[in-house]
C-alpha cells in the first residue's frame, strides 16, 4: 500500500498499533480542513506493529494531550517535503482542560464554567492531582 508523502503539514509517528482512531477523535482532527490518512497496524521492527497519522496541511495539534496519551509517539513536522523538526514526547508538567476531577466537593463540580486543571504529582506512575482540590485523578474504569 503507497500513501503520498506530507508536502506541508504533520507525521505522527510510532502511535501503538489499534489507537490512530482514538488520537484522531482526541485531537479533533475530523473538524480539520485538510486531508489525514490513518494507517494502521504497519511492520515496525521496534514496536512490532504500529499506526501512523499523516496530517497534510498547516494544523495546530496539542503536544500535551499527545504526550499524556503516550510518551512513544514522535511528532514529525513536514514543510515543502522535508522533515524540519522531531519532537519526542514527554508527560506534561500541567494538563488543561483534558482530565475532569470527579471529586464531588471541587469547585469544579460546582463552577461549570471554571478550566479543569492538573498538575504532575508523580511522573512514575503518571500521576496528576487537580490544582484545585488536589484529588488524585483516576481513570474511568
Amino acid at each position: 500500500m503507497n500513501i503520498d508523502g506530507v508536502r506541508t503539514g504533520i507525521v505522527l509517528d510510532h502511535i501503538q498499533a489499534g489507537k490512530g482512531w482514538e488520537i484522531y477523535n482526541l485531537l479533533g482532527l475530523d473538524k480539520v480542513d485538510c486531508t489525514v490518512a490513518i494507517i494502521q497496524r504497519v511492520q515496525s521492527e521496534k514496536y512490532g506493529k504500529k499506526d501512523i497519522i499523516k496530517i497534510d496541511g498547516d494544523v495546530d495539534i496539542d503536544l500535551d494531550i499527545l504526550g499524556y496519551f503516550d510518551t512513544k509517539i514522535t511528532v514529525n513536522m513536514i514543510k515543502d517535503r522535508e522533515l524540519v523538526k522531531k519532537v519526542h514526547l514527554r508527560l506534561p508538567e500541567k494538563l488543561t482542560g483534558v482530565l475532569e476531577c470527579r471529586n464531588p466537593r471541587c469547585i469544579t463540580s460546582v463552577e461549570q464554567e471554571i478550566v479543569h486543571q492538573f498538575w504532575l504529582a508523580d511522573p512514575e506512575k503518571k500521576k496528576y492531582r487537580c490544582v484545585y482540590c488536589d484529588s488524585v485523578y483516576k481513570e474511568k474504569r
